[in-house]
């Protein structure tokens, strides 16, 4: 069996899944064969496997790191959220059910065993397993049944090292904290910690890594700098886009309240001509727009009530009539059309909701959901694009003879008559160089060659980070001695 090691946090968004892209990145280079592994993830950032199933997008850029495809035993466990109270469960890539949180809460542990059986497929396969967290141990009061941190380190019998972020402050209290609320047993099971997303000079904080190592015995593995290249990587959160570098094209995109399947976004916001600009709830989409992108939604009938409130139909409509472009993807490229049918009540009550009507398709909502990795043409440049799909529905209508894409013989997507507005369920696409050049160029853009190149070029980095600043080899030591 493999050796393994756990990265929890102290607390949310601590930047364990870009430690552990990095690990996965920095033990690959020394020579090991190294797979991620999370638990359980929540996120409709979903990534299409190679076995057909789907796993949380960050998972999908560990296994990159470990030079490994995507597969559902890196993630056995993803939640969808559908609304404020309830998520899609999908078990080792399927979905199983849709359960409001207090219902899930009850049933998760019967989710162990998939979990458990992910786990030891991977570590029969592979020298080390990089096992990531979610939340933070310190949620005492949700420990009974947990699959996501301690309950599955104590089940898969793995030792934790545990992250703390001093960039939000307060660093000693996170992790001196959570060695005081943990029961015994789960204190004891975390051998190590970090302090990660240092500003400055990082001796100035060698006091308090000896505050936290006295109070709580664990080792100390080092101090970690804020990673200034991790804007050139695959963003977990949408937010984590609105601080790129911009350029002089823009592209306006209304944050969907399920808002899913964005990382179309991530090629686009990586180019130097190209602002991608995330419009909140209670904006305008902007008027000096290039290009309107409707990205993808897990909830796409809520999503297209919840444009309409934000009153950005009515921005969308005078954007067309200025002579701007438009795009919408999956979720996005249904609200375009004419109408949406959900006869069944896949997303939630039967309902026929009209639609924005730039599109002439109706798109009727099936209970089968389109899971693949999927290779095009783009038939205006002949250039070659690949991506994959995950959707509901079915769409269909006259602007579906303009289809802009060819897909395994058959023509993908729909335009309107004047070409300015597009649709498709392939998401990225914009990750192949010469179909975003081609694309860009009708914008007044000019795009930079290699992108995969780019993205692996900063785990390459973030590697040499981790070397620099992490104790990997006292990590190891920790992965094998348990």
């Amino acid at each position: 069996m493999a050796k393994a090691i756990m990265i929890q946090g102290a607390g949310s968004n601590v930047g364990k899944s870009m430690l552990v892209a990095g690990l996965c990145r920095a033990f690959r280079k020394r020579g090991l064969s190294v797979a991620p592994f999370k638990p359980q993830n929540m996120s409709n950032n979903a990534a299409v496997t190679i076995d057909g199933g789907e796993i949380g997008r960050a998972q999908a850029l560990q296994a990159l790191a470990s030079g490994l495809e995507p597969h559902t035993d890196m993630n056995p466990v993803l939640l969808k959220p559908e609304t404020d109270v309830g998520a899609q469960v999908i078990v080792q890539g399927k979905r199983v059910a849709t359960m409001k949180a207090r219902d899930y809460g009850k049933t998760k542990s019967t989710l162990l065993p998939a979990v458990l059986d992910s786990f030891k497929r991977l570590s029969s396969q592979f020298d080390l397993v990089v096992v990531e967290g979610a939340g933070s141990p310190a949620e005492v009061n949700l420990r009974a049944g947990d699959i996501a941190n301690m309950g599955f380190a104590e089940a898969a019998n793995v030792p934790v090292a545990l992250i703390g972020d001093i960039d939000r402050g307060g660093v000693i209290a996170q992790l001196v904290g959570t060695h005081a609320v943990l029961p015994d047993e789960d204190r004891d099971r975390i051998k190590a910690f970090a302090v990660n997303k240092f500003r400055g000079d990082t001796t100035l904080f060698a006091e308090g890594m000896d505050v936290i190592t006295d109070r709580t015995g664990w080792t100390p593995l080092g101090i970690v700098p804020w990673f200034a290249d991790a804007w050139r990587l695959p963003a977990e959160d949408v937010m984590d886009i609105k601080g790129r570098p911009g350029g002089h094209v823009k592209i306006a995109v209304p944050r969907l309240n399920r808002i899913a399947n964005f990382d179309d976004l991530d090629p686009l916001s990586a180019e130097p001509d190209v602002t991608v600009e995330i419009i909140e709830a209670g904006r305008p989409l902007p008027a000096d727009a290039d290009l309107v992108l409707i990205p993808g939604s897990k909830s796409t009938i809520a999503d297209l009530a919840y444009l309409r409130e934000q009153g950005w139909d009515i921005d969308l409509y005078a954007h067309v009539r200025r002579g701007g472009r438009v795009l919408g993807i999956c979720g996005g490229y249904q609200m375009l059309g004419k109408a949406i049918h959900d006869d069944d009540g896949i997303e939630g009550a039967p309902a026929r909701v009209e639609g924005l009507g730039l599109l002439d398709v109706v798109t009727e909502m099936k209970p089968m959901k389109r899971l693949t990795i999927s290779s095009a043409l783009h038939n205006a440049s002949g250039e070659a694009v690949s991506g994959y799909e995950i959707h509901i529905g079915v769409t269909e209508g006259p602007d579906r003879e303009r289809a802009w894409l060819t897909l395994d013989g058959r023509g993908e997507g729909a335009a309107s008559a004047d070409g300015k507005v597009l649709g498709c369920y392939i998401h990225g696409l914009f990750a192949a160089d010469g179909f975003r050049a081609a694309f860009l160029k009708t914008l007044g853009a000019t795009a930079t060659p290699g992108y995969a190149a780019t993205v692996d070029a900063a785990l390459d980095a973030l590697a040499e980070h981790m070397e620099t600043y992490l104790d990997l080899d006292a990590i190891l030591r920790i992965a094998e001695n348990g």
